[in-house]
């Protein structure tokens, strides 16, 4: 399984290589497997090393957020994630849990 975290472009440099931001942790990946253009300010999905596709800023904003969360729980057993926080008037943030049915 691979866990793609939303990084925004910083920088497009030469050989088609940009430097992104991973949640705080600046890098460098290729944009050889792009399928379309990108700028900097764009937020990109990626894989070993390699943009493999481009993503909506509210979506990445969101997803980012979510791993936020998710992080903060695993480093302090106390915490509990409320599934309705990720939930927002749109819809799921990444997804949300059936409900049971006598709830």
């Amino acid at each position: 399984m691979c866990l793609a975290i939303p990084s925004k472009i910083l920088k497009i440099k030469e050989n088609n290589i940009a430097e992104v931001d991973t949640l705080g942790v600046k890098r460098e990946v290729s944009l050889d497997l792009m399928p379309e253009p990108v700028k900097e300010g764009d937020y990109v999905l990626i894989h070993v090393g390699y943009a493999m596709g481009k993503i909506d800023e509210k979506e990445a904003l969101e997803s980012i957020e979510v791993y936020k969360m998710l992080a903060e729980a695993a480093a302090n057993e106390e915490y509990e994630i409320d599934p309705e926080k990720l939930v927002n008037e749109d819809g799921p943030l990444l997804y949300k849990p059936p409900r049971e049915e006598n709830e």
